[in-house]
């Protein structure tokens, strides 16, 4: 069976489009089928005999998860698992109690199920692949498939946020424009704000996996992470990361100041509103409305911001990734307990909700 050399190189700047190099590699072992151009900045060169069959092997990432420890994998796939179908059953029942009750088709129900829908898909692209990874004990993920697990997974992170500000600009023209709210937040506005947000989000994941696309990676890479996050990848590639970390600075102040920026500013004004209402009775209605938003809010940004800090303070990978249980399954988890708990409209539709279920049920 015929042979084929490759070549995995770290350590030097080069190219083996280079003249000199195809010249060397022509005389001793024949042309090599060299897909593309292997350069950049590199540290070390390991050459590997391999079938000529096996050329096309597509490199592969290890994800190494919370703890390698075998005692404690049944407890996290358990501990996965439940929180995982908690997620998508409780987000569920919130998108299906949304649509079938007329007395809450309204701009901040719609939003609210946008944004359910949102914490389906996030929890969807991430946990799936820790419960296969751990039930298979095999921690390996393709390049393709960990480039496109972080491409759905900055798409949906961005997109809760972008929601969560659309979400604070609705309680804001409902208090602070009762009047005016039907016709400010009218069908039109509301689908443009939505499909505003999936593009904004959209475009950030394809600049974000362009990026890394443009990055040479060594073999074996080891991410101490339980899924392909950003920076995790950034920092195993061989080749100069600068043009990335500065991307990756910019669009995060941009995306996650400016929309926290937005909510403050929403919720400052609603604070000025609120404390010009007379009564009691009226400050409390008011502030109502915007608890559940509110806890939301400071769950998401504590837990983003909770990860950053610990990764930042203590330089471990192992703190980063268990902290970012929080944001990537804790809290998409929490969401329909905080608005179903904190909203009387929504434990009325709850009630009516399975009431109808229930005597269906009977009739079948």
């Amino acid at each position: 069976m015929p042979h084929s050399f490759l070549l995995s190189c770290v350590g030097q700047n080069f190219s083996l489009h280079h003249q000199p190099y195809r010249q060397q590699f022509s005389l001793t072992h024949g042309n090599l089928p060299f897909r593309k151009p292997i350069q950049g900045s590199l540290r070390a060169c390991h050459l590997y005999l391999m079938d000529s069959g096996n050329l096309t092997r597509e490199l592969e990432f290890l994800l190494l998860g919370l703890s390698e420890a075998p005692e404690l994998q049944p407890l996290l796939f358990g501990l996965f698992l439940s929180m995982y179908l908690i997620t998508v059953l409780g987000n569920l029942l919130i998108i299906l109690v949304f649509s079938s009750d007329s007395h809450l088709h309204s701009p901040m129900y719609f939003f609210l199920s946008n944004l359910s829908l949102v914490d389906i898909c996030f929890t969807s692209t991430i946990v799936p692949k820790v419960l296969l990874n751990i039930q298979t004990q095999n921690k390996a993920i393709t390049y393709s498939g960990c480039i496109t697990q972080m491409g759905f997974s900055l798409l949906f992170a961005v997109l809760d946020d972008i929601l969560l500000t659309v979400m604070a600009y609705d309680r804001f023209v409902a208090i602070c424009h009762p009047l005016h709210y039907m016709i400010i937040m009218n069908p039109q506005l509301c689908g443009l704000l939505v499909l505003v947000s999936w593009v904004i989000s959209a475009l950030h994941s394809l600049l974000q996996c362009l990026m890394v696309l443009r990055l040479s990676f060594c073999p074996e890479l080891e991410i101490p992470h339980f899924f392909c996050e950003l920076n995790q990848v950034t920092q195993l590639a061989c080749s100069d990361t600068f043009l990335n970390n500065v991307v990756i600075y910019f669009v995060t102040m941009l995306l996650g100041g400016g929309p926290l920026a937005g909510i403050l500013y929403s919720y400052s004004k609603i604070v000025s509103s609120i404390r010009a209402i007379p009564s009691a009775q009226g400050k409390y209605k008011a502030f109502s409305t915007c608890a559940s938003h509110l806890s939301v809010v400071f769950l998401f940004y504590g837990t983003v911001l909770g990860v950053y800090l610990s990764s930042a303070g203590t330089h471990s990978s192992h703190s980063s990734a268990t902290a970012s249980v929080m944001y990537t399954v804790v809290t998409p988890m929490l969401n329909p307990f905080i608005y179903s708990l904190r909203n009387k409209d929504i434990k009325r539709a709850l009630k009516r909700f399975f009431v109808v279920a229930g005597t269906q049920g009977k009739k079948t």
